[in-house]
């Protein structure tokens, strides 16, 4: 599958390895993709991004915060909030206890530069990539944006996230139609 992918779709690989290495997480999750995809401003997935008026820094900045609280997003937070449990107070505590983005990462307890496997929910996304290109008529090569689309596609935080700047799967699926 990976002689399909494309320069930049490599490259979104391999900075998701090298960001869960940096922060010791014991496994490459989709939102450590969604992170990586997001420092590519060039990238195809950019682009398609940037035609739906949503901006990387803040999607990144939105990543960051779920992957501060463990993965839980504004519409998990919301809906503890109606039981009366406060998030973002709860992190606060276990930061003061366990350091600064306790959740996000081991970081640092254990020695980086190893290999960090890849999640099965990072694993269902690239083969969802796959699904799709072969879907939109199978094209040869696999991009940036086609993780994006899987990323949109697959149930979880990453999907939670794009949910939150309205980009879900059926709009993507527009866009690369187009191109």
């Amino acid at each position: 599958m990976f002689e399909r992918f494309t320069q930049d779709a490599r490259a979104v690989v391999v900075e998701a390895s090298r960001d869960a290495n940096e922060l010791d997480a014991s496994e490459i999750t989709p939102l450590h993709l969604l992170a990586a995809l997001l420092r590519f401003p060039g990238s195809g997935a950019a682009r398609v991004l940037a035609e739906l008026g949503v901006s990387l820094d803040d999607l990144a900045a939105e990543a960051g915060r779920v992957r501060r609280r463990g993965g839980i997003t504004e519409a998990d937070a919301a809906a503890l909030e109606e039981f009366g449990i406060d998030v973002d107070r709860i992190i606060e505590r276990i930061e003061q206890t366990h350091g600064p983005n306790a959740l996000a990462g081991n970081q640092g307890r254990f020695p980086k530069r190893r290999h960090v496997p890849f999640a099965d929910e990072s694993k269902k996304t690239l083969q969802l990539c796959l699904k799709e290109i072969i879907d939109m008529g199978g094209r040869r090569h696999l991009g940036s944006e086609h993780i994006l689309l899987a990323l949109a596609v697959q149930r979880g935080p990453a999907a939670d996230v794009l949910a939150r700047f309205d980009v879900d799967a059926n709009r993507l699926r527009q866009v690369l139609s187009g191109h």
